[in-house]
C-alpha cells in the first residue's frame, strides 16, 4: 500500500510537471564581488579604491511551440496518474484479500483446534468404554490397546492444530501491523451468495487491473505522439533583465533606475532536419511500447473474464460443500452415537467405532474447510471486481 500510494504521488507530481511545461522558466540571481585591485575613474581619472559591485538579474524563458510534445507529455501524465489510481484501488483490494486470507486462515484453525479437542475427549471415552468392558470381560485387551493408540494420535493431532493456531494468529499480526499474535473472531453466519447476474459485464469493463492497464495502453500511445513532436521545428522566447552597480543595493537602486539596466529579448526557432536516425529510433521504440501495452490490456481484459468464470465457479462449489458438509457432520455424528451404543452392548467391534470416530473428525475437518474455501473464494471474487459485493 505504500508502494502504491508512492505511485500515487509521483504520478501527481508527473501531471503538475507536464503542466508546468506550458508556464515560463523563472530565474533570479544576485551577487556581490570586490577585489583588491584598485580602479581609475574614467570620468576623472582618479583611482578609486576597491569597493564592492552589485549584481541582480532576471530571466524568463517560454516555449511558445514544441511539435505537440507539450500536450502529447500532458496526455501521457494524465494516463499514468490514472494507471496510478487504479493500480492503488488495485492494490487495496490485494492487500484486504491477503488480510481476508490470514484472517479466515486463523479463523478456520482455532475451529481445528475445537476440533482436535473434541477429537480428544471422544477417544478418551472410547477408551474408557473399552477399559469397563475388558473388566467385565466382555472386550479383549487389543480393544483398550487400539483405544490406548487413538487417544495418543488424537493428543498429537490437538498439539499439531494448536501449533498452526499459534503460526496463523501471528501471520494474521504481522499482516495487520500488530507486534504480537491476533486473536480473528468470527461472526454469527457466514456472508450470503452475491448477486452475479450483471457482474461480468462490470468487471471486463471497471475491474481495477483492466482500467490500470488500459491507462497505461493510452500514456504509451501519448508517448508515441511525443516522439512525433521532433519532426516539428520549436519556438522559444527569452528575456534577461540586468542591474548592477557599486552602492549599497536597496529596493529604490534596483527599481528606481539606481542601478543601470540592460534587458534584452531573444526569439529562437529549432528544426533538427537530420540526426542520425535518432528520431527514427525513437519512434520506433514508442510505437513498440504502445503495441505492447495494447496487446498486455487486451490481455489483462480476456484474463479478467477468464478469472471472473473460475471464481464464479468456485464460489458456487464452495457454498454447495458448506450444505453437504453439514449434512455430512450430521450423518456421522448420528453414525457415531449409534456406534458407541452397538458397542457398548457388544454388538460392533471397536474396528466400526474407530471407524466411525474417524469419518466424524473428518466429516468436521471438512465442514471447517469448506467455509474456509466460501469465504475465500467471495473475497477473491471482490478483489477481482474491486468492490464490497
Amino acid at each position: 500500500m505504500v508502494q502504491a500510494e508512492g505511485d500515487q504521488r509521483n504520478a501527481g507530481a508527473g501531471y503538475r510537471a507536464a503542466l508546468g511545461a506550458f508556464l515560463p522558466s523563472l530565474t533570479i540571481t544576485s551577487s556581490a564581488a570586490r577585489s583588491n585591485v584598485s580602479v581609475i575613474d574614467r570620468t576623472t581619472g582618479i583611482q578609486v579604491p576597491p569597493q564592492y559591485s552589485y549584481t541582480s538579474s532576471l530571466s524568463a524563458s517560454l516555449d511558445l511551440f514544441t511539435g505537440f510534445r507539450r500536450l502529447a507529455n500532458r496526455g501521457a501524465a494524465a494516463a499514468t496518474q490514472n494507471a496510478a489510481d487504479a493500480g492503488y484501488v488495485n492494490q487495496q483490494f490485494q492487500v484486504t484479500l491477503q488480510t481476508k486470507q490470514a484472517f479466515y486462515n486463523a479463523l478456520a484453525t482455532e475451529e481445528l483446534v475445537r476440533v482436535a479437542e473434541a477429537q480428544v475427549k471422544r477417544t478418551q471415552q472410547e477408551l474408557q468404554i473399552s477399559v469397563d468392558k475388558l473388566r467385565a470381560g466382555s472386550a479383549t485387551r487389543s480393544d483398550s490397546l487400539r483405544s490406548a493408540v487413538d487417544v495418543g494420535n488424537a493428543r498429537l493431532a490437538l498439539l499439531q492444530a494448536q501449533a498452526n493456531l499459534a503460526f496463523a494468529q501471528a501471520t494474521l499480526g504481522r499482516q495487520v501491523g500488530v507486534d504480537q499474535p491476533v486473536r480473528a473472531v468470527p461472526d454469527t453466519a457466514l456472508p450470503t451468495v452475491p448477486d452475479t447476474a450483471t457482474l461480468r459485464a462490470e468487471v471486463v469493463a471497471r475491474a481495477p487491473a483492466v482500467r490500470q492497464a488500459d491507462a497505461q495502453a493510452r500514456a504509451a500511445g501519448a508517448q508515441v505522439w511525443s516522439a512525433r513532436s521532433q519532426y516539428f521545428p520549436s519556438l522559444t522566447v527569452s528575456y534577461g533583465d540586468n542591474r548592477q552597480g557599486t552602492a549599497s543595493p536597496s529596493w529604490e537602486r534596483f527599481v528606481g533606475g539606481g542601478y543601470p539596466e540592460t534587458y534584452s529579448w531573444r526569439f529562437g526557432l529549432s528544426w533538427t532536419l537530420f540526426n542520425g536516425f535518432a528520431r527514427e529510433q525513437q519512434q520506433t521504440s514508442a510505437a513498440v511500447a504502445h503495441d505492447v501495452a495494447q496487446s498486455k490490456a487486451d490481455d489483462t481484459r480476456r484474463a479478467v473474464n477468464a478469472q471472473l468464470t473460475q471464481q464464479l465457479a468456485a464460489l458456487e462449489t464452495a457454498f454447495a460443500q458448506v450444505d453437504i458438509a453439514q449434512a455430512n457432520v450430521a450423518a456421522t455424528t448420528e453414525d457415531m452415537r449409534v456406534q458407541q451404543e452397538r458397542y457398548r452392548v457388544g454388538a460392533a467391534t471397536i474396528l466400526d467405532l474407530l471407524t466411525s470416530q474417524a469419518n466424524l473428525t473428518q466429516a468436521q475437518v471438512s465442514l471447517v474447510q469448506a467455509r474456509f474455501n466460501y469465504v475465500i473464494a467471495r473475497a477473491t471474487l471482490e478483489a477481482l471486481v474491486g468492490r464490497a459485493l
